[in-house]
């Protein structure tokens, strides 16, 4: 992997200056799109780079919440690879191509790969832990979340052995279960994904998280999550695109209508239209709720609707890159979120240890990757190309023209 290594860090520093530094002019959809990607990769690198080359365990920092209450070595490497995975896996899904972002890709995937054999190895230092403790159905989760999302250039790319050993770690969690919320659909995903493959399923875990979920849903696109509803970003760090990347799975499989999946969507694309409103001009958004130091997973929603070409009506591709580039700058442009050696740091916006929660290590951290699935739309695509677009709350304080927001009634 040495030459990899080389190879992206070069690449990484080819970015144009303008990516480099601050942002201090309107900017094209290619050099947004050059900042997503240098941004992704300095989130991601440190997690896939180590687990490829077997050392995660011995670089990765053990940085934990005030109370921490899980056991830190069993689960948070597990959480960085779940998570990271998801993120980057639309990215990763899309073809080979010469441009310099291809290169990076190609290799980076090829880095993915190694990451994710070593990871399910047991005669590797890196051997992830699926087979204790309940938190292990979350993060197993977001690995089979990202094999839906990148069935060809992540899942079908695994030796079959590497991938006899996911479908074993997958169903040794049908011994544990979890919390009575969204937790219900980190099941039921996992248990998509292996009836996705033609591999033996427990069918009351598929379907009892989407009935119930179904039942806990509150109206105008939000989900409660528990029979109590919480004032957070969950609907978008977990709920809304798991439900949809599931159904969709079913769908494929006629297990699931098209009406259940076009509602689900539906439902996503109006919560979405919340998301795009709560960025200021300036490009803040609000710090409130449970899990803030997941950062831009708070936008997931967002970038999966955007992903998906699924925009809510009065909501254009450009306004949405502008508005999270506009995020994007105010997180990742700094090294406030980064330690020394480039690992996320518990925190907001800097280091700010005191917001995070029990459950929260630095394996937790990497949910930010999830507010930049639009990077699976080619560099062609209308969301890249038009150009440079005012998003809602710069046009509601600058006095412009505005759509009326109205609720949906599904």
């Amino acid at each position: 992997m040495k030459k990899y290594t080389l190879y992206l860090m070069l690449l990484v520093l080819a970015v144009p200056a303008w990516a480099q530094k601050g942002k201090t002019k309107e900017t094209t959809g290619a050099q947004d799109r050059a900042f997503w990607v240098k941004s992704l990769y300095k989130i991601s690198y440190p997690v896939i780079h180590n687990l490829a080359n077997g050392t995660l365990k011995a670089n990765m920092p053990l940085e934990k919440g005030n109370n921490y209450n899980l056991n830190l070595k069993a689960v948070t490497y597990t959480e960085a690879l779940g998570r990271t995975l998801a993120g980057i896996a639309p990215w990763l899904e899309l073809p080979d191509d010469e441009s310099e972002e291809g290169k990076l890709r190609k290799a980076f995937r090829a880095e993915t790969l190694a990451a994710l054999k070593n990871a399910v190895d047991p005669q590797n230092p890196d051997y992830l832990n699926f087979r204790t403790e309940a938190q292990p159905i979350v993060d197993a989760a977001y690995v089979a979340q990202a094999f839906l999302r990148a069935p060809k250039m992540l899942w079908q790319q695994l030796d079959p052995v590497t991938q006899k050993r996911y479908i074993e770690e997958f169903k040794s969690l049908r011994t544990r279960t979890g919390a009575y919320n969204n937790w219900l659909l980190f099941a039921a995903i996992t248990e998509g994904f292996l009836w996705n493959i033609g591999e033996q399923y427990d069918p009351a875990r598929l379907r009892f998280g989407i009935n119930k979920l179904n039942e806990w849903y509150e109206g105008d696109g939000w989900y409660s999550d528990g029979s109590s509803f919480s004032m957070d970003y969950y609907n978008s760090f977990v709920i809304h695109p798991m439900m949809v990347d599931l159904l969709k799975s079913m769908i494929e499989k006629k297990r699931a209508s098209a009406t259940d999946y076009n509602r689900a969507v539906d439902r996503m694309a109006r919560y979405a239209s919340f998301l795009e409103r709560s960025i200021a001009p300036d490009g803040t958004f609000p710090a409130f709720g449970r899990s803030i130091t997941y950062r831009t997973a708070a936008f997931q929603a967002l970038a999966q609707t955007a992903l998906m070409e699924k925009l809510p009506e009065g909501v254009n591709p450009s306004q949405v890159r502008c508005a999270l580039t506009k995020v994007f700058h105010l997180m990742y442009e700094g090294n406030q979120n980064f330690d020394k050696d480039g690992w996320l740091v518990l925190g907001f916006n800097g280091h700010q240890p005191e917001v995070a929660d029990v459950y929260t290590s630095t394996g937790s951290l990497y949910m930010a990757t999830l507010g930049f699935l639009a990077l699976g739309l080619p560099a062609d695509n209308k969301f890249w190309t038009d150009p440079p677009a005012p998003w809602t709350s710069q046009k509601a304080w600058s006095g412009q023209t505005l759509p009326r927001d109205h609720r949906i009634e599904n």
